[in-house]
């Protein structure tokens, strides 16, 4: 199979986690902003946006290179091989961005990397008109930076955090692959407790028993590349039979969710079920001040409401408290708390052992990290 330059794009601020998945999985990688590369063939393609699931996407990259002109920018295009993976019938529309560059008109980018691809295909298909574009999806964008230019085919479609099982978000969601980096922030291992008193729609759990059964974040769901033949589409069947076949039902994992609202705990309830995990966490409606435990050395992970999420500031501060007061009591308990609440700590009434900035969204928020004392291990 032939090799492809791959990018893993990734939110800002969890690059890292990126990379690390990639390496597990044996790739070697480039980390950059926003962005990981790799290589890989059609095989890993499809194993990769079945697997990651901390990333966006998955995109192949095509051409790079500099450009300040139309010209420059049309030639280069032009001279790619794009027949070698565009059909006769393909549907490629050019999306794009342009940052610090020559060439700051991105409509006009667009327009340039389009009508260079139709002529390089209608040339090497000796089509005298346009092109039917009636084939598969394949979306293309060109990104140019200070003058450098990636031209690239995005292999996912709807970004990777679209997992397929939620069936009702509720209100301020936490997107899937945001929600998986959050469990991987932690120290948090399938045999360890993990509860979210303030769980929603019940993301971070339902991510974090997709872990610990190793069941691929992709699994129920569909991929532009998948469409494509030139791509060897055969690929996408078995790497996905061999995922089903990695599943493990039978590790027994400890995972409560709790949220005052019984609306949300029946939306968490089906959107688990939905998922293929409905067995392994327990949901419960309950105030968070109402939560006991006698359980040791678990992990707490909460996206409590604040102040610009569904709550207004006086009530925010008023659950940060709470946490505050019954959280130092479990003093063997690590709490991972997001909140975009730059003063949080001063109400939570403990500071941070780390604090981690992240992007939910668009909004700039901080995880607050709350290391509980370590298990002794047996010689």
């Amino acid at each position: 199979m032939k090799t492809y330059s791959l990018i893993a794009t990734v939110a800002a601020g969890i690059e890292s986690l990126v990379a690390n998945e990639l390496k597990e999985h044996g790739y070697k990688t480039e980390t950059e902003n926003g962005r990981v590369r790799f290589e890989g063939n059609a095989r890993d393609i499809a194993f990769t946006n079945l697997w990651l699931r901390t990333a966006d996407r998955i995109k192949i990259s095509y051409g790079e290179f500099t450009a300040k002109s139309f010209e420059t920018l049309f030639d280069q295009t032009y001279a790619l091989p794009w027949e070698d993976i565009l059909p006769l019938d393909a549907e490629f529309p050019v999306s794009g961005k342009s940052v610090k560059s020559t060439l700051f008109s991105v409509p006009n980018c667009q327009r340039i990397v389009k009508k260079a691809i139709s002529k390089r295909l209608m040339d090497y298909y000796h089509r005298r008109q346009h092109l039917p574009e009636t084939g598969a999806l394949y979306p293309i964008e060109v990104s140019i930076l200070k003058d450098h230019v990636i031209l690239s085919l995005d292999t996912t479609g709807s970004s990777l955090f679209k997992r397929g099982y939620r069936m009702d978000k509720g209100g301020a969601p936490l997107k899937e692959n945001m929600a998986a980096a959050l469990v991987k922030l932690t120290t948090w291992r399938p045999d360890r407790p993990l509860y979210d008193p303030t769980c929603g729609s019940g993301t971070i759990l339902i991510e974090a028993a997709l872990i610990g059964h190793n069941i691929a974040p992709g699994l129920n769901r569909e991929f532009s590349a998948e469409q494509w033949t030139m791509l060897n589409p055969d690929v996408w069947p078995i790497v996905r039979q061999e995922a089903r076949e990695a599943i493990d039902h039978d590790i027994e994992l400890d995972i409560y969710g709790t949220d005052i609202d019984h609306r949300m705990i029946e939306i968490a309830k089906a959107n688990a079920k939905k998922a293929g995990v409905g067995d392994s966490i327990h949901f419960k409606q309950m105030q968070l001040k109402d939560f006991t435990t006698e359980k040791e050395f678990g992990i707490l992970i909460s996206n409590p409401p604040y102040g610009d999420r569904l709550l207004d500031e006086e009530e925010a501060h008023e659950i940060y408290r709470q946490m505050g007061d019954i959280y130092r009591a479990m003093p063997t308990w690590s709490k991972y708390i997001l909140t975009s609440d730059e003063t949080f700590e001063q109400h939570y009434g403990a500071r941070a052992t780390k604090k981690r900035k992240l992007y939910n969204g668009a909004l700039k928020v901080d995880y607050y990290q709350y290391w509980g004392i370590r298990k002794k291990r047996n010689d």
